[in-house]
């Protein structure tokens, strides 16, 4: 098996050394100098592959951050200062925001540092080295072992490279798969535990075109925040304290003032979540024709019922507004992907590439037992996928959305601590948390908004699952009210404890086997573990089974296309790892005769100006700078710049990115792609793939100008 591995490690090397479009491609950085960094100059990048990686010196890496769970940032001071999205940093904006503290609406600035915000939970991520130890995970393998004998020599492997990494650098080490599990890295990183909310521009600003804009361009969102990462006075990671310091990174980015033209080299640095470009035609199928149009069905159902909530009450807009984006979010994407893969024609593409790759297999012995295989097994297994996914997704997109069985399904620990026996110490742990987690639901929820969004997801729920998947509870109260929901809504939110905040946190103080009893007649209770048992039991071993099966595949899979197409790039896909991607300032055609430009300005905004919609009401203090032309340093020809897009291969994940010019300098951040696009995530479109990202200049211009908050500039090291 080693020598299996030794040859296409080498294979890859000759694979990717041939040509590359600059445009398209999410790298490790770890590999730019082999693989990258020719092409980088060529685009017109003036540093060394060393300026974005190394181990023995600071280097970009160093100034790059996984900020919280799934967004990107970057630091630009020497005291700790770390640029993000505003819409990564909204739900920890939203939880210091109330009717009598509005930092959604109305922004928020730290005058000084002690008026800086703590987020527990809220942490910084640095990667500090990675490393290939594909060799290491595939030790003892062997072609005489069944599928599941290598998975657990490998998981075994693998843990023990993490226990070893950790133990020699006293950091967290975590092993990742590439190229579909035929290569692996460990990443070792360092995380920091408190950070502190510096700025936060308004929505106005921050979150200027809303829902209506998003993933379109052209784009005039102000979508940053700033953030401050604190340590121990060793500058070592530490919870929370007064007596933190800010951090000092290892590097932090030089900030442009220079701007950007046409054709100007951009990298972007980041981790992009997950993209899936080497998968067959079936898997685009399943997700075009039959889980995506139904998600979509769904969310539609429940953004029109938040939205109406949210213009007619202000405190329901500051309790929804994360969770409407959070839904809408995914919805748009959903369906420019649909019109995307029609646009580029994919699935018949892929299906064109499989007939080729299948003659090329028949064609060899050797091929046709090692790949042979392959194609027909995918095409039985997504048949088999496609009714467990579909269910799965709706039982949690209806069922498991509906926000008092969300809080309900939290009982299920303690009541199975009670009927196990547990210590009282253990229960009364488990209550406190309960109490706790429900101060943070019932801040964000409306029982009017969810009482409606119950009757819409139960007919939902009805009309678009198979009957076989129903679970007993629904059925009950189908049969109870005679399919009236609305009044089968009435009767369970007015009786619940579920819903009312005093009354539940009562029921869980006092909470014994006899409430046990009571509790299993709310039909919330019975939703929420009737619908875990179905997903867990039924539905979620059999898609783990079949992913299993799959997986396998596509390791196959994916060898077959690098030996075939040996003329094609191949990049791994996005799994949550620092990546870099490259490529230029660039407009494109949208479609027959609409051709975007590359940057949009403050007058763009102005021009979008309408007081009577929430998503366009431009503040007034705003309005006032451009009409005096008051643009400081940061105009340029007589214009503020907001906007501008290049040609980088970005995905989630990429949210907060630093957009680099060729001199190493931060320009932007990058916050999204452009609707025609989006479907780069499985098939990247390079006439029409577009990073969004908003200019520096303006971040700048909003902090100096907008908000006050100038003094924070003297920390940043500024390139005139």
């Amino acid at each position: 098996m080693k020598k299996v591995l030794l040859v296409f490690c080498v294979f890859i090397s000759t694979v990717v050394s041939h040509v590359i479009r600059a445009d398209e491609g999410m790298w490790i950085p770890l590999l730019i100098e082999k693989y990258n960094i020719e092409l980088m100059r060529e685009k017109g990048f003036r540093l060394s592959a060393e300026d974005i990686y190394s181990v023995n010196r600071a280097c970009m890496k160093d100034a790059v951050v996984l900020f919280g769970g799934g967004c990107t940032g970057e630091m630009i001071s020497p005291d700790g200062l770390v640029l993000t999205n505003h819409h990564c940093g909204y739900g920890n904006i939203q939880r210091h925001s109330s009717l009598e503290n509005d930092y959604l609406t109305e922004g928020f600035w730290a005058m000084s540092r002690k008026d800086e915000l703590p987020n527990p939970g809220l942490s910084v991520t640095f990667l500090r080295y990675m490393e290939d130890v594909t060799d290491r995970a595939f030790f003892g393998i062997s072609d005489s072992m069944s599928r599941s004998e290598k998975e657990l020599l490998i998981r075994s492997n693998i843990e023990s490279i993490q226990y070893q990494a950790e133990k020699e650098s006293g950091l967290q080490a975590q092993v990742k798969p590439f190229y579909m599990g035929n290569q692996y890295f460990l990443i070792v990183s360092e995380t920091f535990r408190d950070v502190r909310l510096v700025g936060a521009p308004p929505s106005a600003v921050g979150r200027f075109g809303g829902e209506t804009d998003n993933w379109v361009w052209p784009r005039h969102t102000g979508d940053f925040s700033l953030f401050r990462v604190y340590a121990g006075k060793d500058n070592k990671p530490a919870d929370f304290s007064d007596e933190n310091v800010p951090y000092k990174p290892l590097y932090y980015f030089p900030v442009s003032l220079k701007g950007v033209k046409e054709g100007d080299f951009t990298m972007v640095f980041g981790y992009p979540g997950s993209t899936v470009e080497y998968m067959p035609s079936f898997y685009i199928d399943m997700i075009k024709n039959y889980v995506n149009p139904k998600m979509i069905a769904v969310r539609t159902e429940k953004i029109e019922i938040m939205e109406k909530a949210m213009n007619s009450d202000p405190l329901v807009r500051i309790q929804y507004s994360a969770k409407k984006s959070g839904i809408a979010n995914s919805w748009k994407k959903w369906i420019g992907e649909i019109k995307g893969l029609e646009r580029m024609n994919t699935i018949a593409e892929k299906q064109e590439f499989e007939a080729r790759l299948t003659e090329w297999i028949g064609t060899d012995e050797v091929r046709r037992v090692q790949y042979g295989h392959i194609l027909p097994a995918y095409k039985r297994l997504y048949a088999e996928l496609k009714d467990y996914y579909i269910a799965y997704n709706l039982t949690n997109e209806t069922i498991n959305s509906i926000e008092a069985v969300n809080l309900a399904s939290g009982i299920r620990i303690l009541d199975n601590l009670l009927k196990s026996g547990a210590s009282a110490t253990e229960i009364e742990k488990t209550k406190a948390d309960l109490i706790g987690a429900s101060k943070s639901f019932f801040r964000n929820y409306d029982k009017k908004t969810d009482m409606k969004l119950f009757v819409s997801l139960m007919k939902i729920y009805g009309e678009m699952l198979s009957s076989e998947w129903f679970i007993n509870s629904y059925l009950n109260l189908r049969n109870a009210f005679k399919g009236d929901f609305e009044e089968a809504g009435r009767k369970t939110y007015d009786q619940s404890v579920f819903v009312n905040e005093s009354e539940f946190v009562d029921f869980i103080k006092g909470y014994d086997k006899s409430a046990s009893k009571k509790i299993s007649r709310d039909p919330f209770y019975t939703m929420a573990t009737e619908a875990w048992d179905l997903l867990s039991n039924k539905i979620r071993p059999e898609i783990i089974r079949i992913n299993g099966e799959l997986a396998e595949l596509h390791r196959d899979y994916m060898k077959a296309q690098m030996e075939f197409d040996g003329g094609r790039v191949f990049y791994p896909d996005a799994n949550s790892s620092l990546r870099v991607s490259y490529g230029n300032v660039k407009g494109y055609f949208a479609k027959d005769a609409v051709y975007y430009t590359h940057n949009t300005t403050l007058k763009g905004i102005i021009e979008k100006d309408n007081p009577e919609i929430y998503d366009y009401d431009v503040p007034d203090r705003l309005k006032e700078l451009f009409n005096r032309n008051d643009f400081g340093r940061y105009g340029s020809e007589g214009e503020l710049p907001v906007c501008f897009i290049a040609d980088n291969h970005t995905t989630g994940g990429n949210s907060g990115s630093p957009v680099i010019n060729a001199d190493g300098h931060l320009i932007g951040i990058n916050f999204d792609r452009a609707w025609e696009g989006v479907a780069s995530d499985m098939d990247f479109n390079p006439e029409q793939s577009r990073n969004i990202s908003v200019d520096v200049r303006y971040i700048l211009f909003i902090i100096d100008k907008l908000a006050g908050a100038g003094y924070l500039l003297d920390e940043l090291t500024i390139i005139e």
